[in-house]
């Protein structure tokens, strides 16, 4: 009765398909760090630049990581790196913007 105790992989969130993927899981590490980046510094009103940037890279990376993305795991973890992305972004323009101080 070995087979009938066969774990069933295709149920969990993280299951990947086996295949290594090297450019999505960078492009997923890559928008997970900008996003943390971003979600972090944007809490603080005179790093705007850098939160701003960082979301907005983030979001670039993201949004091209979904694109070509073949798992679950990764698009499970691209929407949690671009949200934070979008929340740094959008808290970093509220607070000065990409040129905020720079230009003018």
């Amino acid at each position: 009765m070995a087979q009938a105790m066969r774990r069933n992989n295709s149920a969990s969130l993280l299951a990947t398909d086996g295949k290594p993927h090297p450019l999505q899981d960078t492009l997923m590490a890559v928008t997970l760090v900008l996003g943390s980046i971003a979600f972090i510094t944007a809490m603080f009103h005179s790093l705007h630049l850098l939160s701003s940037w960082t979301g907005l890279l983030g979001i670039l990376t993201g949004a091209y990581g979904q694109f070509i993305s073949v798992t679950t795991r990764e698009r499970f973890l691209l929407i949690v790196g671009l949200g934070a992305s979008a929340i740094g972004f959008f808290l970093g323009m509220a607070h000065g913007g990409l040129f905020g101080g720079v230009l003018g």
